[in-house]
């Protein structure tokens, strides 16, 4: 009977090392990661299954370098590249970041209301995005850091319901297990383009930024000082790591059910073009019956609750840092002004994208084009920092994260490279 506390109270510390890394890896989910992940499923069945097992391991090693970075260094990646960096590098960044992450946004803003549409039809789905703006701004400007990671933490759970989807249907579970574990590359243009949009889906150039400052954010509150370093000791460092690296498994979990969902219901049906989410959502009801229907549009509702304060967060984190005016999650409004109206004019602004006659599908090709030409430049410069002395001290990158950065670094600039082959060919 001893060993029950034991294992309660391990589980425990466990989960209070949860924040950062578990929000940024569910975050990643957004109804636009949603509607990439379905479009594999529904086009190519189990063939990408695989892919959720290869960019884990990435996902994990390039988190943890951001995270490690705003520990040692008390700031986010822009401060970083502010003080260290010639100012052309940081502009570059935020040049093709900041369009992007507008285009992401309006993507999910678009997506939450056209799915909550199918689910009440008598609201027009304008109604509904404008609703779910107004709400998160709310959210945003009211909570105070400390509940507002609470909250999107317990919003994590609603990316659970995609893993219960694929057990409603019938499941060839050998099949699944075979393109797990067994890649299965077919060399055509349409399934290169797949593995492309897979990649800049889930090593997004926005989360870097973001895990980075709120892992300041989070050792801050947690320490309840304003210090200008934090006492980065080996406790910090695990804690870190489990954090990063159980948020990336959480996040490929759920990438990988919907590709199961997709490739088990829509793709034996004949459906191979899922455009948008709200398409997946109205396919699978008559395949695979109400329940399957409303979890997959309830889900992609929760996915945008907890994506969108990420992106608009980081726009604002970054801004923030490059012009040094007063930030933070954690303040009121009157005490970071210029911090909140960015944020505002943000959602506003990715809202407002359906007035220039900007579809979701054209906002996430916009999105991966920039996202594509920027991820590369941006792994490049994390793995300088991380290896630099002078920034790092002895907190320096190891010979694993070296090896996944590089490896993921030569992988993200193929997939740029074939994006804009695609694109021009």
């Amino acid at each position: 009977m001893a060993k029950i506390p034991k294992r309660t109270s391990r589980l425990q510390r466990t989960l209070k090392t949860l924040g950062p890394g578990l929000i940024t890896g569910a975050s990643d989910d957004d109804p636009s990661g949603i509607v990439t992940y379905s479009q594999a499923g529904s086009q190519f069945g189990f063939a990408t299954l695989w892919t959720a097992l290869l960019t884990y391991p990435l996902m994990a090693a390039m988190q943890g370098m951001a995270a490690r970075i705003g520990l040692v260094t008390c700031q986010g990646l822009t401060g970083t590249l502010r003080m260290h960096y010639p100012k052309w590098v940081l502009y570059s960044m935020i040049l093709f970041t900041f369009p992007a992450v507008i285009l992401n946004i309006g993507a999910d803003v678009q997506s939450m209301g056209a799915v909550a549409n199918l689910l009440v039809p008598a609201i027009p789905a304008f109604s509904f995005s404008i609703f779910f703006t107004a709400l998160l701004i709310y959210i945003i400007i009211r909570y105070p850091y400390q509940k507002m990671a609470s909250f999107l933490k317990w919003l994590c759970l609603g990316l659970l319901l995609y893993l219960i989807v694929p057990f409603l249907v019938h499941q060839n579970w050998s099949s699944v297990l075979r393109h797990t574990f067994l890649p299965d590359i077919h060399l055509n243009k349409d399934f290169l383009s797949i593995l492309v949009a897979i990649l800049g889906t889930t090593i997004s150039p926005y989360l870097f930024f973001w895990q980075a400052t709120m892992e300041v954010e989070d050792q801050q509150h947690n320490t309840n000082t304003r210090k200008k370093r934090i006492i980065v000791d080996k406790k910090a460092l695990e804690n870190m790591r489990s954090d990063v690296n159980i948020g990336m498994l959480f996040s490929n979990l759920v990438m990988f059910f919907v590709i199961l969902t997709a490739g088990s219901v829509l793709f034996p049906a004949g459906i191979k073009q899922i455009d948008t989410v709200e398409q997946a959502a109205r396919a699978l009801k008559p395949l695979a019956g109400e329940l399957s229907y409303v979890l997959f549009a309830v889900g992609v509702i929760g996915t945008g609750f907890l994506a969108i304060p990420v992106l608009a967060g980081c726009v604002s984190y970054m801004l923030a840092e490059t012009l040094q005016f007063s930030m933070g999650l954690d303040k009121k409004f009157n005490e970071a002004r210029r911090f909140y109206t960015v944020i505002i004019v943000s959602l506003v602004a990715g809202l407002c994208m359906q007035f220039f006659g900007i579809s979701p599908v054209k906002a996430l090709l916009y999105t991966a084009i920039l996202y594509g030409l920027t991820a590369p430049v941006l792994i490049a410069v994390i793995l300088h920092i991380g290896n630099n002395k002078k920034i790092m001290g002895e907190h320096t990158n190891s010979r694993l994260s070296n090896f996944l950065g590089f490896f993921t670094l030569i992988l993200m600039t193929a997939a740029a490279v074939g994006l804009i082959w695609f694109e021009v060919s």
